[in-house]
C-alpha cells in the first residue's frame, strides 16, 4: 500500500491528514496543475532505496507544521472542528492576533522583561491554544462571562468597537496570558490583597473620622431639590458647591457673589480665588472638589451621575471624601437605595427629602415640523452640537423676526450668564432659547415648552438615542413660565394652564420618542463606579518591567480588582487611549496618570501630536512657553472666515474648535504642572479670541431647512446602527443565560421598546 504526502507533510512529527503543498497554501480551487510530491512506501516494500526520507528538524516555533502562528493554524484546520457559527469569528481573531504578535516583537516591553522572541512565539502558541479551548466551548453555547470569560471578551469588544477594539482586546489578553505565568503564587497573593477595593471609603481616613449628616433631596425637575439645598449652603460660613457642569458652577459661584459672599470658582480649566479674604465659599464641578478642606456645608449636585461609567467614580470620591458636617445631595429618586446603603456602611446619618413638581408637565402630540412661525414666547430649542445650536439661532431670527437666546457649556461663563438674563427678562424681544443639554443639569431658565431638535447625540464614542432619564431630565424643564407682569410684579401665575410645562419635537417620528420615554419608570441604580486611587496603581505598576504600558496596567487592576456589591470599578476609554500616545515618553506612573486624564478630544485635528508636545514638556523638564510649543495651531486666528458655507466653513470652524482644544488642554495642565505651563494668562487670553471668532462664524452659517433635516436623519441612522449592535449582545447574552443587567447590557426587550420608538 502506497500512501501519499507532500514533502513538508512527511516532516510531521503528530499525524495530520495528507495534503500537498498546494492545498497547504490556502487556495480554495486546485487549478490542475502538476506539482512534485513524496512517495512514501510501506517499510515491507522491497523499494526502500527509492524512499524519500527527509532530515530530522527541531521543530520551529513559527513552523506551519505546528501550527505556531496564527496563519498556520488556519491552513491546518481542516477538521471542521472550528467551522460553526463562531468560526468566521474565530478566523477573525487569529487574523487580529497575528498584528498583536508582530506588534509585540518589535516593542522593547518584552525583551526588558527578559522575554526572548522564541519564547514569546511559545507563549503565542499557548495563548493559541487557551483561543481555540474558548470556542470550543462557545460552539457548545457556553459563553458567559463567568464561564468563558475570554470569548465573551473578545466578543463584547468586537461588538462593541468593532475590529479596533477587537485588537486593543486581543492585544490586553495576550499581555496578562503572558504575565500572569511569571509571577510566584505568593506574588499573585500580593497583587490580590494589593486589589482589595471593597471599600473604597478606607481611602479617606480624615473624613471616616467625623460624623456626617446626609440630607438626601429627591424629585423630579423643577421641584425646589437643589433650591433648598442651596439655601442651606448660604446659611452656612464656610460651603462648596459641586456641579456636573462649568456652566452650573459659574451660575452658583455667581448666585453666592450677588448676595455678597466671598466665593472661589474651581473648575478643571479655570480657577478664580478671592484675593480680599481667606474665608470663602467654593463652586467647583464635581472632579475638583477639594477633599483636604472642612466645610460646614457641602452640595453635590446631579448625584444619579454616581452611577455613570464615565464620570461616576468623581461623584463616589466627592461623596465619601467630601469633610463636610452637613452634605446634601440633590438628584434623582432611583438613587435613595444606593446612598442610604452607603451611609449605613460608612456609619453616616441619612436624612431623605421628598419633593413633588411645583407644575404640571405633559407631552405634545404634535411636532414642530420646521415651522418656526409656531414658536411661542419661552420655548427652548435642545440640540446637541454647537453646528446645529447655531444654524437654529439663525433661523429663528429669520423666520420670525425676534430674537434667540444662545447657550452651551463652551460660551464663556460671563456670555452664558447674559444670554440666560436676556431669555428670563419678560421685558426685552429674547422671546426664544436654543440650549445644549446642559439646561437640562438645572440652569435656571424660564422655559414654557422644550422642543427636541433631535433625539439622538453623540456621546463621545458613538451617535445614540437619548436614555429615559435624559428625555426625563431636560424635557423636566419646561414649566417655569411666568407672564411680563407676572415676573415684574413677582406674582404666580393665576390659571392652571399657564403653569404648565410641555414637552414635543422637532420632527414627528421623534414625538413618539418623547412620549413613550416619559410615560417609563426607570430602574433605581444599583452600584457606584470608582476608580483604583494613584497609589495602588504606582505600586500595582511596580510588579511589572519598566516599560510595561500603562493602558496594560489599568486593564489588569480592572480585571483582577476585587469590589463590593455596591461599587463598579471602571477605567475610562479615553485614558486608556491616551496612555498608549504618551507610552513611549519617560514619565512617571504618576505623570501619566495626571496626563491621562486631560480633557482633549482625540478626534480632533491635530490634537494628538498637541497632547504628545505637552506631555513631552513635562517628560523632558522642557520650557512650557505657549508660544514654544509649535504642535499647537496658532496660526488659526490669522485665517479669514470667507464663506458662509460648504467645505470652506466647515474646515475653518474645525480648525477653530482644534485650537481651542489645544488651548483647554495647556490650561488645564498649567493647574498641574504650574512650573513648567506658565504661560497661562496668553493662553487665556489667546482662548477668548479664539471663542470670539468661533462665534462669530457661526453666527455667519447660512443653512437651509433641507440642510438641517439631513443632518437629523444622518443622526438617527447612526443611533440606529449604535442600538443594533447593542441588541446583538443583548440577546446573545440573553440566549445563553447570562444575567444582562448585572453586565450592563440593556434586556432584548427594552432595546426593542427603544428601537419602535426609534422609528
Amino acid at each position: 500500500m502506497i500512501r501519499v504526502a507532500c514533502r513538508r507533510a512527511c516532516s510531521l512529527q503528530t499525524p495530520v491528514p495528507l495534503v500537498c503543498r498546494r492545498l497547504l497554501s490556502g487556495r480554495a480551487q486546485w487549478q490542475g496543475k502538476p506539482h512534485r510530491v513524496a512517495v512514501e512506501r510501506d517499510p515491507d516494500s522491497k523499494n526502500e532505496k527509492n524512499v524519500y526520507t527527509r532530515p530530522k528538524l527541531e521543530p520551529r516555533a513559527d513552523s506551519i507544521g505546528q501550527g505556531h502562528d496564527p496563519r498556520s493554524r488556519l491552513v491546518l484546520d481542516t477538521d471542521k472542528k472550528y467551522k460553526g457559527k463562531h468560526g468566521v469569528f474565530r478566523s477573525t481573531v487569529l487574523h487580529r492576533l497575528q498584528f498583536v504578535l508582530q506588534q509585540q516583537l518589535e516593542s522593547a516591553q518584552f525583551a526588558q522583561g527578559g522575554i526572548s522572541e522564541n519564547e514569546l512565539r511559545r507563549q503565542g502558541s499557548q495563548f493559541m491554544n487557551a483561543i481555540d479551548e474558548a470556542f470550543s466551548l462557545a460552539e457548545q453555547n457556553i459563553t458567559r462571562r463567568d464561564k468563558n470569560p475570554l470569548f465573551w471578551n473578545l466578543r463584547d469588544a468586537f461588538i462593541q468597537k468593532d475590529i479596533k477594539g477587537l485588537q486593543k482586546e486581543i492585544q490586553y489578553c495576550f499581555q496578562s496570558f503572558v504575565t500572569q505565568q511569571r509571577f510566584s503564587k505568593h506574588t499573585e497573593e500580593i497583587q490580590a490583597n494589593l486589589l482589595d477595593l471593597r471599600y473604597p471609603h478606607e481611602w479617606f481616613p480624615a473624613t471616616r473620622t467625623m460624623q456626617r449628616k446626609i440630607h438626601v433631596h429627591v424629585g423630579p425637575t423643577n421641584s425646589g431639590k437643589t433650591y433648598n439645598a442651596l439655601k442651606a449652603l448660604e446659611a452656612s460660613k464656610c460651603g462648596v458647591y459641586a456641579g456636573p457642569l462649568r456652566l452650573l458652577a459659574a451660575e452658583v459661584y455667581h448666585r453666592l457673589r450677588a448676595k455678597n459672599l466671598p466665593c472661589a470658582l474651581i473648575t478643571g480649566e479655570e480657577v478664580r480665588i478671592p484675593e480680599d479674604t481667606d474665608h470663602y465659599f467654593s463652586s467647583c464641578t464635581v472632579e475638583m472638589v477639594p477633599l483636604n478642606k472642612k466645610f460646614d456645608v457641602a452640595v453635590i449636585d446631579e448625584i444619579q451621575m454616581i452611577g455613570n461609567d464615565d464620570r461616576g467614580s468623581a461623584w463616589t470620591t466627592a461623596f465619601l471624601g467630601v469633610q463636610a458636617k452637613e452634605v446634601h445631595v440633590c438628584g434623582e429618586e432611583r438613587t435613595v437605595s444606593l446612598i442610604e446603603t452607603l451611609c449605613a456602611t460608612i456609619g453616616d446619618e441619612c436624612i431623605v427629602h421628598r419633593y413633588e413638581r411645583l407644575s404640571p408637565l405633559k407631552t405634545m402630540s404634535t411636532a414642530l415640523e420646521g415651522k418656526y412661525n409656531r414658536l411661542e414666547k419661552g420655548d427652548a430649542i435642545v440640540a446637541f452640537s454647537r453646528l446645529s445650536l447655531h444654524a437654529l439661532k439663525r433661523q429663528v431670527e429669520q423666520e420670525t423676526g425676534r430674537r434667540c437666546a444662545i447657550i452651551y457649556g463652551t460660551l464663556p461663563p460671563e456670555v452664558r450668564v447674559q444670554q440666560a438674563a436676556l431669555f428670563n427678562d419678560p421685558n426685552n424681544d429674547y422671546d426664544f432659547v436654543v440650549a445644549s443639554d446642559a439646561i437640562g443639569m438645572g440652569l435656571n431658565l424660564e422655559i414654557k415648552r422644550v422642543i427636541f431638535e433631535s433625539v439622538h447625540k453623540f456621546d463621545g464614542t458613538q451617535h445614540r438615542m437619548l436614555t429615559v432619564p435624559e428625555f426625563k431630565q431636560i424635557g423636566g424643564r419646561a414649566g417655569r413660565y411666568r407672564t411680563a407682569q407676572q415676573a415684574s410684579n413677582g406674582e404666580a401665575a393665576d390659571s392652571t394652564e399657564q403653569k404648565v410645562g410641555y414637552v414635543t419635537a422637532m420632527d414627528k417620528q421623534d414625538v413618539r420618542s418623547v412620549s413613550r420615554a416619559f410615560g417609563q419608570n426607570v430602574a433605581d441604580i444599583q452600584h457606584a463606579y470608582i476608580q483604583p486611587p494613584a497609589s495602588i496603581v504606582e505600586r500595582f505598576a511596580s510588579y511589572f518591567p519598566p516599560d510595561t504600558p500603562l493602558s496594560f496596567i489599568l486593564m489588569r487592576i480592572k480585571a483582577a480588582a476585587t469590589v463590593s456589591p455596591h461599587f463598579r470599578l471602571n477605567i475610562s476609554n479615553s485614558a486608556l487611549e491616551i496612555a498608549d500616545i504618551i507610552q513611549d515618553l519617560p514619565l512617571s506612573i504618576y505623570d501619566r496618570q495626571t496626563i491621562c486624564h486631560i480633557p482633549i478630544s482625540l478626534s480632533s485635528d491635530g490634537a494628538i501630536a498637541a497632547l504628545k508636545a505637552m506631555a513631552r514638556v513635562v517628560a523632558n523638564n522642557e520650557s512650557g512657553e505657549l508660544l514654544s510649543i509649535k504642535e499647537i495651531p496658532l496660526e488659526v486666528l490669522d485665517e479669514q472666515f470667507t464663506q458662509a458655507s460648504g467645505k470652506a466653513a466647515a474646515e475653518y470652524l474645525y480648525n477653530l474648535e482644534s485650537l481651542h482644544m489645544a488651548l483647554n488642554g495647556y490650561i488645564w495642565l498649567s493647574y498641574r504642572f504650574t512650573g513648567l505651563f506658565r504661560s497661562i494668562d496668553l493662553a487665556f487670553h489667546v482662548r477668548s479670541l479664539v471663542e470670539q471668532k468661533l462665534i462669530d462664524a457661526l453666527e455667519k452659517l447660512n443653512f437651509t431647512d433641507e440642510q438641517m433635516l439631513s443632518l437629523r436623519q444622518r443622526k438617527r441612522r447612526q443611533a440606529r446602527v449604535a442600538m443594533l449592535r447593542e441588541q446583538v449582545a443583548a440577546v446573545a447574552d440573553h440566549e445563553t443565560g447570562s444575567d444582562s443587567a448585572n453586565l450592563e447590557v440593556s434586556t432584548p426587550e427594552a432595546i426593542k421598546q427603544r428601537g419602535e420608538s426609534a422609528v
